[in-house]
């Protein structure tokens, strides 16, 4: 092969290396499996090093594969976030312990610790307070997450205890237990909105909110598992753990010091079955040598250090074959394919079934009936079908051709340009849209009616007394059908009615979300309650007083509008009106404090250290101000916060209307 080949060979698989490190790092979406890009990276480190002459300081052999935000500030890591040299198999590892050996002798010992897959962070501590949370980034510099990391209630704002360095960093590893993750994901399902694959991917989308109020509803944990210090009180890495301990960090009960590399090993295959018991995903065990002189003495490499290494489980795998591809069409006419599998045992679970995504993941998959296929589950909860063994396909099989009509009313799916979903748009008459609509207006975050639930909504659809949702207002016209229901007596009707007539008296936002307007979740709901203050203010707005509302986006807008023209909606919200329902936001009495603010108006953008947006909404009332919704000439202050959106900055600068801080909104009252 000529040099101009390898060249290219190594180009390639550069620029290929780099798409994936963004989406892995910085879109949290990522395309392939970590053995597959270890393989990779691998394949590339390999010819780099034949090759030297083509090796580029941007390779991503030189440096961890994050990249930096444009929404967070940008914040150098003092002591820089390496990544761990990785292996699969049992051979490197004892190849790893001789390099050590013939380094520094045999007088060592190592700390195996579990490998959270998560999100890395390192957090700083000034004088016992925590000063600021960044994220790994490129491994150099890193997004400050500090606000969003406060709302994280296993990591201490501050600390005490012996021996606490007055500066020192501790890293750590910010994950989402499954139990969350299952809840918040079905949560995500009901209101219409994307999935995370995993939990990672979850947390790592969440520290990367722009509204750490909205982080605080999210449960998230922390492990920490390093101390640096320029004065590191403590000898080795053991001992610095318990000491973090007992500061108030919670760091990972599961790690073991271990004399010899068959401890290592041990340690290795014991957590290869029990890791399926644990309540999070780890995906591999680290290893480190346990003394900080032995550390320094063994150095590092331009990416890792040479004291550490880690040991990659591989995600679990299975072959079955594929029996038939069945589709579901939820609440909002979003209809995804699923695997029907002969059954199979996956890590400890018996798997009949497997997410196929969308129409891209069935074309991916090249996928044909009776294909013999791989399953993995890995960090995802739900398993996939990875690739097909081509070798075991049947003579003659038809290749699977993704439908192009309901599978529940027949009519046509239609798919909006740049989106890989198919949708149903008879959300009037397919039933699974009908009945998921209804379910998810008497559920516990929208109108929480009491007496009802999901079977028995399928039931009153089944016998044609629910419809609509507004029909669930007209059942106590139905008693006497209602006793004719199973199960389904005198008592139950009266707590039945007595929900219904009890729903009434919830608040605007809740009913807004209960509607079930796709993309329209919990948080989106009521920051249009908030901005618009009435239905009707909504109905009528036009697309550009929808997106001045905050964290109100473009898809968000046109979803808003696209429901508000279509009349059936309108006749069903005047229905609901005339049920009684609120449909306008309770506005809290403001009591004046004082009018040093009288005449002036304000808009609110950004995060901030010592109020959320809300309270300083309610400070700047009680003084006489006003709240605008949308920067115009009319404004006379922009309080700015953290991680103001561009938009807004850039148009305040150009009318040159005054920028404040929260301290500067204070000094003003004052």
């Amino acid at each position: 092969m000529s040099g101009i080949d390898i060249k290219d060979q190594i180009d390639a698989l550069v620029q290929e290396l780099k798409l994936h490190n963004y989406n892995y790092y910085v879109l949290a979406m990522p395309t392939i499996s970590d053995y597959d890009f270890d393989q990779k990276l691998k394949q590339l480190e390999a010819l780099e090093k034949e090759y030297p002459a083509f090796l580029s300081s941007d390779s991503p052999t030189q440096k961890v594969g994050g990249e930096i935000t444009k929404n967070f500030t940008t914040i150098t890591h003092k002591w820089p976030m390496m990544s761990l040299g990785n292996t699969y198999n049992e051979q490197d590892l004892i190849d790893f312990d001789q390099r050590i050996k013939k380094a520094i002798g045999d007088n060592f010992e190592y700390v195996c610790e579990l490998k959270f897959d998560g999100l890395s962070m390192s957090l700083t501590y000034e004088n016992g307070k925590l000063a600021r949370a960044v994220t790994r980034g490129d491994g150099t510099k890193g997004d400050d997450v500090t606000a969003n990391v406060k709302t994280i209630r296993n990591i201490p704002t501050t600390i005490s205890g012996e021996k606490i360095p007055d500066y020192f960093d501790i890293r750590g590893e910010v994950f989402m237990h499954h139990a969350a993750f299952e809840k918040l994901n079905q949560e995500r399902i009901e209101n219409g909105e994307a999935v995370f694959a995993n939990p990672r991917n979850f947390a790592s989308g969440t520290v990367k909110m722009q509204d750490s109020a909205e982080v605080a509803k999210r449960p998230l944990d922390c492990f920490l598992y390093f101390l640096y210090s320029d004065n590191n009180p403590f000898k080795t890495h053991w001992e610095s753990l318990q000491a973090v301990k007992s500061w108030g960090f919670k760091i990972s009960e599961e790690s073991k010091l271990c004399p010899t590399i068959q401890d290592v090993l041990s340690f290795i295959k014991i957590w290869d079955e029990k890791r399926f018991g644990l309540s999070y995903d780890i995906d591999g065990i680290v290893i480190k040598v346990n003394s900080y002189a032995q550390q320094q003495e063994l150095g590092f490499t331009a990416k890792s250090p040479r004291w550490a290494i880690s040991y990659k489980y591989k995600a679990q795998e299975v072959e079955t074959v594929l029996e038939k591809v069945t589709y579901q069409v939820g609440r909002t006419g979003a209809v995804t394919p699923v695997a029907n599998l002969k059954p199979v045992l996956l890590a400890g679970t018996t798997v009949k079934r497997a997410t196929l995504h969308n129409a891209n993941e069935i074309e991916r998959l090249d996928l044909h009936e009776g294909d013999t296929v791989l399953v993995e589950k890995g960090g995802e909860i739900i398993p996939k079908v990875i690739q097909v063994n081509l070798d075991k396909r049947l003579p003659n099989a038809q290749k699977i051709a993704y439908i192009h009509d309901c599978p529940e009313c027949d009519t046509p799916l239609v798919r909006t340009e740049g989106e890989a979903v198919h949708y149903c748009p008879n959300d009037e008459g397919c039933p699974p849209q009908i009945v998921g609509r209804m379910q998810h207006f008497i559920s516990r975050k929208a109108m929480n009616i009491e007496g009802i639930g999901s079977e028995t909504v399928e039931a009153l659809y089944q016998k044609g007394l629910l419809k609509h949702i507004s029909d669930i207002y007209t059942l106590k016209n139905h008693e006497e059908d209602l006793k004719n229901l199973e199960r389904f007596g005198a008592k139950s009707i009266t707590n039945l009615i007595e929900g219904i007539e009890k729903s009434k008296q919830m608040p605007f936002e809740k009913v807004l979300f209960g509607l079930g307007i796709r993309y329209v979740g919990a948080t989106v709901a009521l920051k249009l309650a908030k901005h618009f203050k009435t239905i009707d203010h909504i109905s009528v707005a036009n697309f550009e007083e929808l997106i001045a509302a905050d964290e109100i986006g473009e898809r968000i807008a046109q979803s808003v509008i696209e429901y508000f023209t279509n009349p059936k909606h309108q006749q069903e919200i005047a229905k609901l009106k005339e049920a009684g329902l609120n449909f306008e936001i309770e506005e809290k009495e403001v009591v004046l404090q004082s009018e040093n603010l009288s005449g002036k108006t304000f808009i609110i953008s950004g995060v901030f250290e010592n109020y959320s947006r809300e309270q300083l909404k309610d400070i700047i009332e009680a003084n006489g101000g006003k709240i605008l919704s949308s920067i115009s000439a009319k404004l006379n202050y922009l309080v700015a916060g953290d991680n103001m959106g561009p938009a807004k900055l850039e148009k305040a600068n150009k009318l040159q209307i005054p920028i404040i801080t929260e301290q500067d909104l204070l000094t003003l009252i004052q």
